[in-house]
């Protein structure tokens, strides 16, 4: 038997961290994507719990200032993209500046720095990532999935969905298709 689930990542992500803090009894507020304000010093015991129970999720804590401005700018990424029906039809790199307080161009670089990438590339591919669950989700023309990612057409969104995953949205939509056809007759 196979089972088909549709999650939230933030939800499963905010739940995991609320289970491990209470676990230790760790006073906190959870105050943004991947932000936690820790009410008390903990001791180096407890940094080194939540740190080891923590990895078993793939959550890691981050002290390098670069690194967590970069996990910012992609947590504003990510929280663009996924949180609402639509994106913001402002331009992407004002949208990220103005909420983290820094010039794009700063920003840009920094996060080139450290992950040897563009902001743009790490957009692209968060939005093919929503692209595919949509596809997978919902019932939805790829004209509307293009709006809703603000793509300019329909080509421009599948020319990037293939350069990305090597297959053209149809495909990706026919292969998922077929894959439920083939679980349903299975049962």
């Amino acid at each position: 038997m196979k089972l088909h689930i549709k999650y939230d990542i933030n939800f499963a992500c905010k739940v995991i961290l609320q289970e491990n803090l209470d676990k230790l009894q760790i006073p906190y507020e959870i105050t943004g994507l991947g932000e936690i304000e820790l009410k008390k010093d903990i001791s180096s015991h407890q940094y080194k719990e939540l740190d080891v129970s923590l990895k078993k999720y793939g959550i890691e804590i981050i002290e390098n200032p670069k690194n967590i401005l970069v996990q910012k700018i992609k947590d504003v990424i990510i929280e663009m993209i996924y949180m609402d029906d639509k994106l913001p039809d402002t331009n992407i790199s004002i949208y990220i500046a103005d909420k983290l307080n820094h010039s794009y161009g700063y920003l840009s670089n920094i996060f080139s720095e450290v992950t040897y990438s563009s902001i743009a590339n790490f957009i692209i591919l968060q939005k093919i990532e929503r692209a595919k669950h949509l596809i997978s989700e919902d019932n939805l023309m790829l004209t509307e999935i293009a709006w809703k990612l603000n793509y300019s057409s329909v080509a421009h969104f599948s020319g990037q969905f293939k350069k990305a995953t090597g297959l053209s949205p149809t495909v990706f939509q026919r292969i998922l298709r077929k894959r439920k056809n083939a679980d349903i007759a299975a049962e």
